[in-house]
Formats: structure tokens, C-alpha cells, sequence
């Protein structure tokens, strides 16, 4: 009787913790505490450098707009409301953007418009500018790009395919309503139309995803352009 319950009491006894659980235990103690202090960092760095992250795009932006545009020296940003254009009235991230550029005599010189699409690594952003006069794309600014460096990355660099953009023709058909000849990429040294796009050797996919984006952007907005040019036009005022 008495070795049985000796027995029983031994079997349920608690067994003392080793050293390598407790061990254990304070290191995954530890990397959590290191893990939320991180993270408290990398949330806090986001916050406090934000604005000035901000303020740097818009000062590009705004730099970029009257690059874009010959002639520009002044701006008023309209905002797409349903198929009329509208001064924008302070700000609105959602808003689709026009930014109509004047001359220093308050007179129309063209509209600058943010475009994007894929490119072979990224979403390549690009800001353009659309002179009504010329009926064509005047200027071409890529504003954020992670093409490859040496090859893609040419279309912001390579001097002949950015002279592709002086004078892109994207004049609309009789009818106001459709591109009269869509924007085409061509070989390197096979352009014989104002409405090509001359492609950069080893960097076709690149050029392509620029052709894309104008292609599909201006057959949106030079429309909306045309629609709407006298309120352009005042807008200086």
C-alpha cells in the first residue's frame, strides 16, 4: 500500500523547467519585443517624413508641368466633372487633373495631364503636355519608373526617342471624337509619320509601355481637351 502510493506520487510530481525552455522562452519573449519596437519605428519614420515626401512630389510636379509645355508661365488646375471641366478648387487627390498652361500675355499654350501604365518591371507614371494649337503632344516627363538601368530606363534618358514628343501628332478625326491616326511604335529609323513612335533599341518593351500610355491617354483627354477649350481659355482669368 505504502510503495503504491509512493509510486502515484512520484508519476504526478510537477517536473521542474530545464534550462533550455526557459532559455527558450526569453528569447521568443525577446524578438517580440524587438518586433513591436520596430515596427512603433518604421510607423513613426512613415509619419514624420510623409509631408515632406509630399511636398518634394508636388514641388516636382509643378516643375515638370512647365517643362512639359513650351512657353508656359502659369498654370490653373481644372478637374474633370463628368465630361465638363472645372477649376479646381482646393484639393481633391481623387480629381482627374488638367493643368492649363498660359504664356505671360494670359494666353492658352497647352494642358499638361498625368498618365500611367505597366512597364517591363513597373507601373512607369509619366506627365505630358498637349498644345491645341499644334494638335499634338509638345513634351514628355516620366515622374516614377523602376525600369531596367541601362536599358529601360533610356526612355527618360536616350535624347532621339524623347525628340519623339516634340510634335506627336494626335489630332482627332472630323468628327471631334476618335484619334484621326492612333499612336504607333516603329522601328529605329522607320518613322515617316508625325504619329510614330520611334522605339529604342534594346528597350522595345519600355518604349512600348510609353506608346501604350499615350495611346490610351490622349484618346481620352484631347477630346475632353477639345470639348472644353474655352474654359481653358478663360482660365487664366
Amino acid at each position: 500500500m505504502n510503495a503504491a502510493a509512493s509510486d502515484k506520487t512520484t508519476a504526478t510530481a510537477p517536473m521542474p523547467p530545464t534550462a533550455g525552455s526557459v532559455s527558450s522562452s526569453r528569447m521568443v519573449a525577446t524578438m517580440g519585443a524587438i518586433g513591436v519596437a520596430c515596427g512603433i519605428l518604421i510607423v513613426l519614420t512613415f509619419q514624420l517624413t510623409l509631408p515632406r515626401i509630399t511636398s518634394n512630389k508636388i514641388a516636382a510636379l509643378e516643375k515638370a508641368i512647365f517643362e512639359v509645355v513650351p512657353g508656359a508661365e502659369k498654370k490653373t488646375t481644372f478637374k474633370l466633372d463628368g465630361d465638363t471641366l472645372v477649376p479646381l478648387e482646393g484639393e481633391d487627390e481623387a480629381a482627374v487633373k488638367y493643368y492649363a498652361c498660359y504664356g505671360g500675355d494670359n494666353r492658352l499654350v497647352g494642358v499638361a495631364m498625368e498618365a500611367s501604365g505597366q512597364g517591363f518591371a513597373d507601373i512607369i507614371k509619366v506627365l505630358y503636355g498637349y498644345s491645341p494649337g499644334k494638335e499634338a503632344v509638345v513634351g514628355i516627363k516620366v515622374l516614377e519608373s523602376k525600369e531596367t538601368p541601362g536599358l529601360g530606363d533610356k526612355i527618360e534618358k536616350d535624347p532621339n526617342f524623347i525628340a519623339n514628343f516634340d510634335s506627336l501628332d494626335v489630332r482627332l478625326n472630323a468628327g471631334g471624337t476618335e484619334m484621326a491616326n492612333p499612336i504607333v511604335l516603329v522601328k529605329p529609323g522607320q518613322k515617316t509619320d508625325m504619329y510614330q513612335i520611334e522605339s529604342i533599341t534594346g528597350a522595345t518593351i519600355s518604349s512600348r509601355a510609353i506608346t501604350n500610355i499615350l495611346s490610351a491617354s490622349t484618346a481620352v483627354t484631347v477630346p475632353v481637351i477639345t470639348q472644353n477649350l474655352q474654359a481653358l481659355e478663360n482660365g487664366a482669368n
